[in-house]
């Protein structure tokens, strides 16, 4: 029989719940109020709405890409496709030079640089609301304009603090043995 992690007293340590969630794997981006370039490795993200179409990412309070988005009232959302492990890793980072280290370019109209290389797809969106919730900031963001590459590798996926890959969980048969998710290189992922 399964046994709380977190003793009803204390507060709820969330992160083995969501670690065992798995979901996609995205960057988000944008431009300081200087023209710097800022981004994180976020995978705590939604759609929202249809119409407007909105998606929502949650991203760390103090960041100084949550700080660039805010500011500037517009970001980037960068899906990193399963060839993209390294961009995650260095998005999840504290490395300053990130964007020496990774290939990306800012359309004119774009939310934030787009990482042209890693991602598989690209939305643009104006910042419609924030909402703080405890150390993360819920961005509300009204989507202008989505990129989608022609011939990127399938979606990159993580969960249980490991990285997995859509053409490995799509190539599944039926009554066959789990295929094993890539082995994580050890650098841990926050939400966000």
């Amino acid at each position: 029989m399964p046994r709380p992690v977190s003793a009803p007293t204390e507060e709820a340590d969330i992160r083995p719940l969501m670690a065992s969630f798995p979901s996609g794997v995205s960057v988000v981006t944008a431009l300081d109020a200087h023209g710097t370039p800022r981004g994180m490795t976020c995978s705590s993200l939604a759609s929202v709405a249809l119409s407007p179409p909105t998606l929502v990412v949650c991203l760390r309070n103090g960041s100084p890409t949550l700080d660039a988005a805010v500011n500037s009232g517009r970001f980037a959302l960068n899906l990193l496709h399963e060839e993209a492990r390294s961009v995650s890793d260095l998005f999840a980072s504290a490395v300053p030079d990130r964007f020496a280290r990774a290939d990306w370019r800012l359309p004119l109209g774009a939310g934030g640089p787009h990482l042209t290389e890693a991602a598989h797809a690209t939305a643009d969106c104006a910042v419609a609301r924030t909402v703080v919730i405890g150390d993360h900031t819920a961005v509300f963001g009204e989507v202008l304009r989505v990129t989608v590459a022609e011939s990127a590798p399938d979606p990159l996926l993580y969960g249980r603090r490991q990285y997995g890959s859509w053409s490995a969980a799509a190539a599944r048969v039926p009554g066959a043995s789990p295929v094993p998710a890539a082995a994580s290189d050890g650098v841990g992922h926050g939400r966000g």
